[in-house]
């Protein structure tokens, strides 16, 4: 059984003339410093109230990396993990206040029904029925719907959940 020993002594190789680079990268931190127009818009922002949570903390973390905070210090006060502070600080320093604020639209399955088809999907139920029925059932609205070409094919319970979230 042969047993290694690794030296460990970073001076060494350091001090050693083959390396060019040093071996402790240090990482440089850059500072937050937000513009007049900017600081105006995030007080705004924070005294409306109108804003949801995550904006909100957004801004809060801005500022108080403007004002020369930690973000440990910030991590505390507001509760969040430090890489909530650090994600915050690196998108605003590459992408500026407005892309910072708000979400990224989130990848996923894309919308199959669109706002006009909805629209007219419910003008239909609100129509009159067929000739034959007293009332449009789920089923019989989401033949004709398909149809008339409104969509390329929904379901009765896609009808139903459009016609839910209108009444």
């Amino acid at each position: 059984m042969f047993t290694y020993s690794v030296h460990r002594n970073l001076s060494y190789l350091n001090s050693r003339s083959s390396l060019s680079y040093p071996l402790q990268m240090t990482r440089t931190t850059h500072p937050v410093k937000l513009s007049d127009a900017e600081i105006s818009s995030l007080t705004t922002l924070l005294t409306r109230g109108s804003t949801s949570a995550r904006t909100h903390c957004r801004a809060r973390i801005l500022d108080l990396l403007h004002r020369g905070q930690t973000p440990a210090t910030i991590a505390a006060t507001l509760q969040v993990s430090s890489q909530t502070i650090y994600n915050v600080k690196r998108r605003y320093l590459a992408e500026g206040l407005a892309a910072t604020l708000v979400d990224k639209p989130r990848a996923g399955r894309p919308i199959r029904i669109d706002g006009e088809q909805r629209a007219r999907i419910t003008a239909l139920a609100c129509s009159t029925p067929p000739q034959g029925h007293a009332r449009w059932s789920l089923r019989l609205l989401a033949d004709k719907a398909v149809e008339l070409e409104y969509c390329e094919a929904v379901s009765h319970n896609a009808v139903k959940e459009i016609l839910k979230k209108t009444s």
